[in-house]
């Protein structure tokens, strides 16, 4: 019985939510850069699974917490892809990691434009007046 704009964001946060622990396990990409960068690497990407993951539970079932959730989950990879490229780019000589400044050469980010349109649909989707609005009145 919930809008369109929060049936659509749950069901993306479901599927980011897959996506990511995908390429948590491959290690490929940023997230694998910070993971083996960075010994905080590993948590700071589970618990932005987590909150995709609980986010979209608790949407679900109506509660203000997913809904909170499901904002930090929609915004954490923006985040962490400037936490990757500011780190390779402080670290960056020229016999250091240069295949993740090639990751993100030529690239939004450095992903996938299509990539880049699902996370800003997330955000825009959770941000929606109609959005806001139904969780405002009806979560709990």
């Amino acid at each position: 019985m919930q809008p369109q704009t929060l049936q659509i964001a749950t069901w993306l946060l479901y599927f980011d939510a897959f996506f990511g622990a995908v390429t948590l396990i491959d290690g490929s990409g940023y997230q694998g850069f910070l993971v083996r960068r960075y010994a905080i690497g590993f948590p700071v990407l589970f618990a932005f699974l987590l909150a995709y993951v609980l986010g979209g539970l608790f949407m679900a079932n109506e509660r203000v917490l997913g809904y909170r959730l499901a904002i930090v989950a929609a915004f954490s990879p923006f985040l962490l892809r400037v936490w990757a490229l500011r780190s390779a780019l402080s670290t960056f000589n020229f016999g250091g990691d240069v295949s993740l400044l090639d990751y993100f050469t030529g690239k939004p980010f450095g992903v996938s434009t299509l990539t880049i349109i699902f996370d800003a649909a997330v955000i825009a989707l959770l941000l929606h007046p109609q959005s806001r609005h139904h969780a405002r009145i009806w979560f709990r």
